[in-house]
């Protein structure tokens, strides 16, 4: 069922109704309040020219990237952006969000100093057209092909540690107005409110969780118009993918075993949100037996048991499909026999991840394991689309791994 997502942004309250989510993590939800609500009138002839039908919205109009809000927009309550036929109002501080850990953070004044702790936030944050406010950002940052293509400046930015080792004192130096941190750091937030420092923990572990991240973050940097931009390119794309599927006998979906970056024989499980691409792929899920919700650690023999019609390999993968397909443990696997073992492309992003462009990753994969029905040039103009629009440039589809270093 398609996800219907409304936000009233005028600084009274956020409302996020996300689809089902895959797994088993239940989505937070996501509420804003202020003081007052700050109404626009705007007259029928301003209507007739300004609003746009989700049905009525062009591909051509789609591509056009619009830049984030500016100082003055933010002050205007009455600035609005309408996306896909929904409407975004611009933000009034001090403005309340409760991030994915549930805790309610007020956020003063629109931020101006940003770190980012986590590579899927940076990225997101840089979608939102926030790369100049970027002061900080996780370490690694080199390894992330979208940086060097979208903002090569942010590559050199002052790191602040990994989730393992994050940099208290190093974050606190760069004086930022607001700190991004994946959940698993929510032991540092402690300490970084005792400097003053306001922090969101973002969770975006499976499809819905993904979308609250985005909503979160563009109330709270004040570019809500821009996050449902974001969120609309997903329904936008999900629609054609799923009706061009929907002729496919469901019983006889091929099985697909997605295996994780370090190991052929670590996996994704239903509770992941790996498993949500492959169900909008019109796949199954071989390993949906797997509770873990996590990489769930396996034997060759119960892959053998499993026989999936395709093994795909994590974007970031340290092994190689040739490696798979010459192991001699899997010499009577069908996906092998088949020569369908595939990796997830790389030189962009990872689009395996909880990253807002994962809708590609399911793009790809349906057109690997039903190429009849979804050809590569469904994805391939919508990945130009997205780009070009979120990240200002054009993808070179044609190169889609790194060379290996």
């Amino acid at each position: 069922m398609r996800r219907t997502l409304a936000i009233l942004l005028s600084t009274t309250m956020l409302l996020l109704a996300g689809c089902g989510g895959t797994g088993n993590q239940p989505a937070t939800t996501a509420a804003t309040t202020a003081a007052e609500t700050i109404a626009t009138e705007t007259s029928a002839a301003e209507a007739a020219d300004t609003e746009t039908s989700a049905g009525e919205t062009s591909a051509e109009e789609t591509t056009e990237a619009e830049a984030p809000a500016s100082d003055d927009a933010a002050a205007d309550a009455s600035a609005e952006a309408t996306s896909g036929g929904r409407t975004a109002a611009a933000v009034t501080y001090p403005v309340t969000v409760t991030d994915q850990i549930g805790r309610e953070v007020v956020i003063e004044q629109e931020p101006k100093n940003l770190v980012s702790g986590y590579y899927i936030s940076t990225s997101l944050l840089i979608a939102l057209g926030l790369k100049d406010k970027l002061a900080g950002i996780e370490a690694k940052a080199k390894s992330r092909s979208i940086y060097r293509l979208s903002a090569p400046e942010v590559i050199d930015l002052p790191s602040v540690g990994t989730a393992k080792e994050f940099d208290l004192e190093g974050c606190a130096a760069l004086e930022p107005d607001l700190v991004v941190l994946p959940a698993k750091l929510k032991d540092v937030i402690p300490s970084l409110e005792e400097l003053g420092i306001t922090v969101i923990a973002v969770n975006p572990e499976d499809k819905a969780l993904l979308e609250e991240a985005v909503t979160i973050l563009g109330t709270a940097t004040n570019t809500a118009d821009r996050a449902e931009e974001l969120l609309a390119f997903h329904d936008r794309q999900l629609e054609p993918l799923t009706e061009a599927l929907s002729g496919i006998d469901p019983a006889s979906t091929p099985t697909v075993c997605l295996a994780s970056n370090s190991s052929l024989l670590a996996v994704a499980g239903p509770a992941m949100y790996q498993n949500s691409l492959i169900e909008q792929a019109a796949g199954t899920n071989a390993a949906a037996e797997i509770t873990d919700d996590y990489w769930a650690d396996i034997s060759y023999e119960q892959l053998l048991a499993w026989d999936p019609d395709y093994i795909i390999l994590a974007a970031d993968a340290e092994y190689t499909v040739d490696s798979v397909l010459q192991d001699e443990n899997l010499k009577g696997l069908k996906a092998v026999v088949n020569g369908n073992v595939y990796q997830f492309p790389n030189a962009i992003e990872s689009w395996d991840s909880p990253v807002p462009s994962s809708i590609l990753g399911s793009m790809w994969l349906a057109s690997i394991i039903h190429p009849d029905s979804y050809p590569a040039d469904g994805w391939k103009k919508a990945a130009t689309e997205y780009y070009e629009t979120f990240y200002g440039f054009t993808p070179d589809l044609e190169n889609l791994y790194s060379a290996a270093e």
